[in-house]
């Protein structure tokens, strides 16, 4: 069964002053839009295509959103260069993401190609490496009772899963566990 959201309703005044349930269907678009991307903004850093498919979904005329958005980019409320970095940073610390599944979650999120791969400078392959052995080392502790074969290729996999390269996920993981490719070449991984 699932349950209706209810509506938030006015209090004895009436809707909140400012608010998108007062300004009503005559409302400026412009206004309407402002608002929106004020609140949205509020709440979290977006891409400017994001708030821009924001205003397209709730019937912003294109030429005011465009011109709103330009006006937020201006004044620095929106920066998409900014947006990238912080991602890139967050990314990388809570989830040890590797630079080709940055580049894709920044793609989805609208960020322009030229931006991704500016930012994604600051990455360095050591940076990369780091945060895989991080991981590794993380994880080594609830692999410890599976067989060598199965440890190895569990941890690979998680790096993959991450956007790590083979060649540098099999290199950490082998460095991790103390053995070379010569040892498990026999085991016909």
């Amino acid at each position: 069964m699932t349950r209706r959201r209810r509506s938030p309703k006015p209090g004895p005044e009436g809707p909140t002053p400012g608010s998108l349930a007062a300004e009503g269907a005559d409302a400026d678009p412009e206004s309407v839009a402002r608002a929106l991307l004020l609140r949205k903004l509020s709440m979290a850093p977006a891409t400017r295509s994001q708030l821009a498919d924001l205003l397209s979904s709730r019937g912003i005329p294109d030429d005011v959103a465009d011109d709103l958005l330009d006006r937020f980019e201006r004044v620095g409320l929106i920066d998409d260069s900014v947006y990238a970095s912080m991602w890139i940073e967050s990314r990388m610390r809570s989830r040890g993401l590797a630079r080709r599944a940055l580049r894709q979650e920044l793609t989805q999120r609208g960020v322009p190609r030229e931006v991704i791969e500016e930012s994604l400078e600051s990455v360095s392959i050591d940076d990369e490496r780091e945060t895989a052995r991080q991981l590794v080392l993380k994880r080594m502790s609830s692999t410890s009772s599976l067989d060598r074969q199965a440890r190895v290729r569990r941890l690979v996999g998680m790096l993959a899963r991450r956007g790590y390269s083979s060649g540098l996920a099999m290199s950490v993981v082998l460095d991790a566990v103390g053995e070379s490719a010569d040892d498990l070449a026999g085991d016909d991984l």
